[in-house]
């Protein structure tokens, strides 16, 4: 794998870092800037908003750059925006560097896809695209533990500190790394053409149960914290080490995703989308044994990023012919999947279900997005060859 593609993990580590790294940190922010928890909570929301709206955007603005031009620019602002954000005392200024900061972060995420595929070549598509999620990945086992802990010594403007300078070495082996210039393939038509290319039936039904399968993930996710320490028997010390083993997990599961989706992707998102569902379905029946609680905590981590990764290849597949935007459109369904799967679990505790109700709706997402996959198996050619045997004349007699 060239190295190139390691600086662009690198980066989204850090990246990943901030955007996760407010959930041990909203109490801190909300006293020093003197608002409310609430207010200080729509930072992390302001953020997947940015990531959803900004990755087309971005990426139709700068589709025609050269891609380390491009890389440099959304990190220069990614770093500018944090440094600001540790400096300000406005809480204005700190939402707006939110909102900036992710549209510099999906604008980074799309262009850093398609890169990633074009350096690593087609027979490794998958094997990059892992690379790049897993920055994802380790910011939940270790930036985002790192980033409280900063927080906890020196106060929330540290973590923001250190993310901008884990970015900096990142730019430099950017520039150092990452081929200038316009690179063969890149995209020739016009904006329109790579827009229309992106509504094809079968990649927007990819993008649906991208979304789903992200959904379902930060559905339970965001709630393991009551589920292990209500339900399981935990006590508050183990939330960490749950948090981390789902990490872990997840890292684990794009790495062997990256060494099977490029010889049979669809093994992998069939039976991915499978076990996925009936181990939500298990983990919420089990929830209140400790060992198959772990267990399954780690388990569920590994197949949702795994399944993740063969689907955003999956993506720039059907798509060959628009890939940066093809990389904005799957970063929004991630986030859109991000987003929506905490709001649908928070429904389900408002609604008196019980600490177990978030791990059923992502239950019941997977077995949305099951009905998804479904569709997406019936090959095209298939349905190609039917069709023209409807319009072939049929034989004289």
């Amino acid at each position: 794998m060239p190295f190139a593609v390691y600086v662009l993990g690198l980066a989204v580590f850090a990246q990943g870092t901030s955007e996760f790294m407010l959930s041990g940190l909203i109490s801190s922010i909300a006293g020093d800037l003197h608002v409310s928890l609430a207010a200080a909570g729509l930072l992390t929301s302001a953020f997947a908003v940015g990531m959803v709206a900004g990755a087309p955007l971005t990426a139709l603005a700068g589709r025609t750059w050269p891609r380390r031009r491009a890389l440099l620019l959304f990190l220069g602002v990614f770093v500018a925006v944090h440094v600001l954000g540790a400096l300000t005392s406005s809480y204005g200024v700190l939402l707006a560097t939110r909102v900036v900061g992710a549209l510099a972060n999906a604008g980074f995420w799309a262009v850093a896809l398609v890169t990633a595929l074009a350096l690593a070549g087609p027979h490794r598509r998958a094997r990059a695209t892992a690379v790049v999620v897993g920055g994802v990945t380790v910011a939940c086992v270790v930036g985002v533990p790192a980033g409280a802990l900063l927080g906890g010594l020196w106060g929330w403007r540290a973590a923001f500190w250190a993310v901008a300078l884990v970015s900096v070495p990142a730019a430099i082996a950017l520039l150092v790394a990452v081929p200038g210039g316009r690179p063969e393939g890149a995209p020739q038509a016009d904006a329109r053409s790579e827009l229309r290319a992106l509504a094809r039936p079968r990649l927007l039904l990819t993008l649906l149960v991208m979304a789903l399968v992200q959904g379902a993930t930060f559905c339970t996710f965001s709630y393991l914290e009551p589920l292990v320490t209500r339900v399981t028997g935990f006590g508050a010390g183990w939330v960490p080490v749950v948090l981390a083993l789902f990490g872990v997990g997840s890292f684990a599961g794009v790495t062997l995703a990256g060494r099977l989706a490029d010889a049979r992707p669809d093994a992998v998102i069939g039976l991915g989308m499978t076990a996925l569902a009936a181990g939500w379905a298990a983990l919420a029946l089990t929830a209140g044994h400790p060992v198959a609680a772990l267990a399954l905590v780690l388990l569920q981590g590994a197949l949702a990023f795994g399944t993740g990764t063969a689907l955003i290849t999956r993506v720039f597949h059907l798509a060959p012919d628009a890939p940066t935007m093809a990389g904005s459109f799957a970063t929004a369904a991630f986030n859109v999947g991000a987003a929506t799967g905490p709001w649908l679990g928070g429904l389900a505790l408002g609604a008196g279900l019980g600490f177990r109700a978030p791990v059923w709706v992502s239950a019941l997402l997977m077995c949305l997005a099951l009905a998804g996959t479904a569709a997406l198996s019936v090959p095209s050619d298939a349905v190609r060859r039917t069709l023209s045997a409807r319009r072939r004349p049929a034989p004289e007699r």
